[in-house]
């Protein structure tokens, strides 16, 4: 190729908050509904780093009746609006105009605060129709508005005023996102979240659309969250006084509280800076190894021996629901996002403070320990019975473990699961495709015939009735319900692959539903990936270009030179694409795209499963109901 083709004429410079436009998702996840509300997170979080700095006391939020705005407002000491010496602008509009701006990049103004990357406000504005900022300060209300990023007035010192705090209104743009409506139910949880993590904070919100008012005030803090979390999950404590632990020395916070219930799962939430880390890191690491290190410890110190049975950490954490939260100078979050805390010093900081502290207060109290250790002991003892029993009816060797596979199976050549991976697809036009496409030293295929048995609130017996079902368990082979085993699982990943249209949408459900029920450690253990095969193929000359749907065909479209003729194929289905456009989009590693099946909250998705898949159809009538204005397209 000649060096003629690429020049200096090739090199795109972008000003401004241009950039967050062309690729939103680099800053707030993607433009779905899940980023929508992060806008609004944006703005809570800098409301809130007011209160942690000590300077604001209430946070009001307010959706706007349309349901497509919002305004969040705080009696903090407002945004400055002095001239700044560098951009000669306003200090106002320089935080909202540019990227990386902002005064928590040292601690001179924020010792502690959730946003330090200087990009929230300015994103939040960039992708906003509209956003007007109102400053209390100096003795007067100041106003700006803007759209899309840019100032469309100028700083205006509207009246006098005594008081302080700031307030900003913003409209998502319709350009960006698909959807622009917000949800109140999830903005009521987030924020419910936020003052139980900040103790004594006041917040209020108001649905102007319901013309409803809620106040969450909890001066206890995580103690009363950890309470809710438990009341809430109907889980039953193994012990009446739960562990907590504070520590605060100017430069580090660490708050933590856990106890043990009869639930066979674990559940810890983890928190830096108030922003709830959906994905852990360094710090819920910490947190987990000291539970394990400060319960062998008072194991060992007290000589107690557990014959014939060996204690794996998760039987120590089985049933522990624990809060941590840290506050912290200088947080290394993975991505804008902030969903994981990447910090190397804080697994030793959070486990330094918590297993000692931890082991005292067990060697404190008799009762507790007695009853801790006992729960541990059944936890173990019930792993060891689960294994031993499926151990008697399941295949031993790779070779054996074959003999009874289902005939419909594409299996794998490979036996080792770190490494192979089934594809269940919708019925056997697709799974002849993907048999075709796929790699068959590492990759399976199981087509299903139809959609399968709903299997929500359906005994073990019940469900072994399906033929289907059937299929997928002994091809999987890890057993189900009680004799359920994940050592025994013959693929490392399990990934869903259906259409993109309704039928498919409800297929994977009915899957997601059959797996959070009965292999739930299936999705907890990050086995259970969504395919996202695309729906339309673009072609430009020799060039093809795939989009996952309208939103995502229209952002390729976008970025494609103008003037060019432009080719599009809508695939109605997998079993219309051929194989090497199924193994090119959607089948090899190299240039798939998988999303891995994750639970925030199993209380949450244990509710929505029963709403929408239990036997009470009512549940499913109201949700319809109320989230029917916001469906703009049905596919019937």
């Amino acid at each position: 190729m000649s060096n003629a083709s690429y020049t200096a004429d090739d090199i795109e410079v972008i000003e401004g908050l241009e950039a967050v436009r062309r690729r939103p998702s680099m800053y707030i996840g993607g433009v779905d509904i899940r980023g929508l509300h992060h806008l609004l997170w944006e703005i809570v979080d800098n409301a809130v780093d007011e209160h942690i700095a000590g300077f604001a006391s209430a946070i009001h939020i307010t959706l706007h009746k349309d349901g497509c705005s919002a305004t969040v407002h705080d009696n903090g000491r407002g945004i400055p609006v002095d001239t700044h010496t560098k951009t000669k602008k306003s200090a106002l509009e320089t935080i909202l105009t540019t990227l990386h701006s902002g005064g928590k990049f040292s601690n001179k103004v924020y010792a502690r605060s959730g946003g330090l990357h200087g990009v929230g406000s300015s994103v939040v504005n960039a992708l906003s129709v509209e956003l007007e900022a109102t400053i209390h300060r100096d003795e007067h209300e100041w106003s700006q508005r803007f759209k899309r990023g840019k100032p469309t007035t100028p700083l205006k010192k509207v009246k006098p005023f005594r008081g302080h705090g700031t307030a900003i209104f913003f409209r998502p743009d319709e350009e960006i996102f698909s959807k622009t409506h917000f949800h109140a139910d999830t903005i009521k949880q987030h924020l419910e979240d936020i003052s139980y993590i900040h103790g004594g904070l006041k917040i209020t919100f108001v649905d102007e659309a319901k013309k409803e008012t809620i106040e969450y005030f909890h001066p206890d803090g995580i103690a009363a969250y950890l309470d809710k979390l438990i009341r809430e999950g109907e889980r039953k404590p193994t012990h009446e006084q739960s562990f907590s632990i504070s520590r605060d020395d100017g430069q580090l916070k660490i708050e933590a509280v856990l106890r043990w219930t009869e639930a066979t799962d674990e559940a810890i939430r983890s928190y830096v800076n108030g922003i709830r880390t959906h994905a852990g890191g360094t710090h819920e690491s910490g947190f987990r190894s000291a539970i394990g290190k400060a319960v062998r410890n008072y194991l060992d110190v007290h000589d107690i021996k557990i014959k014939g049975v060996t204690i794996e950490n998760s039987d120590i954490r089985e049933g522990v629901v624990g809060i941590l939260s840290v506050f912290l100078g200088d947080p290394m979050f993975q991505g804008q996002t902030k969903e994981k805390l990447n910090n190397p010093e804080m697994a030793a900081a959070v486990e330094s403070l918590i297993r000692p502290a931890l082991e005292t207060w067990i060697n404190n109290n008799p009762t507790v320990a007695d009853a801790v250790i006992g729960r541990i002991v059944l936890a173990a003892r019930a792993r060891q019975a689960s294994r031993e029993a499926a151990t008697e009816v399941r295949r031993k060797t790779p070779t054996s473990r074959r003999l009874s596979l289902p005939g419909k199976l594409l299996d794998c050549r490979s036996t080792d699961p770190n490494e192979s991976e089934l594809f269940i697809v919708e019925g056997q036009s697709a799974g002849g495709t993907a048999g075709m496409g796929r790699d068959s030293r590492i990759q399976a295929i199981l087509p299903l015939r139809g959609k399968i048995l709903n299997t929500e609130a359906l005994s073990t017996s019940k469900i072994l009735e399906s033929q289907e079902i059937k299929d997928l368990v002994e091809t999987l082979g890890t057993g189900i319900g009680p004799s359920f085993d994940i050592r025994h699982l013959r693929y490392g990943r399990v990934i869903l692959m259906m259409d993109a249209d309704s039928d498919g949408y409800h297929i994977s459900t009915l899957l997601l539903v059959f797996f959070f029920r009965h292999m739930r450690e299936m999705i907890t253990t990050g086995r259970v990936f969504l395919a996202q095969p695309p729906l339309y193929r673009i072609v430009v000359g020799t060039e093809s270009h795939y989009a996952r749907d309208d939103v995502h065909k229209e952002e390729v479209l976008a970025a494609l030179p103008a003037n060019r003729k432009v080719e599009i194929t809508r695939f109605k289905g997998l079993g219309e694409m051929t194989a090497a456009h199924l193994k090119e989009t959607t089948l090899d590693p190299k240039k798939r795209t998988l999303l891995r099946v994750d639970v925030e909250s199993l209380v949450e998705a244990d509710q929505m499963f029963s709403q929408l898949l239990g036997k009470d159809a009512s549940e499913r009538y109201r949700i319809i109901m109320s989230e029917a204005n916001l469906v703009d397209d049905l596919d019937v």
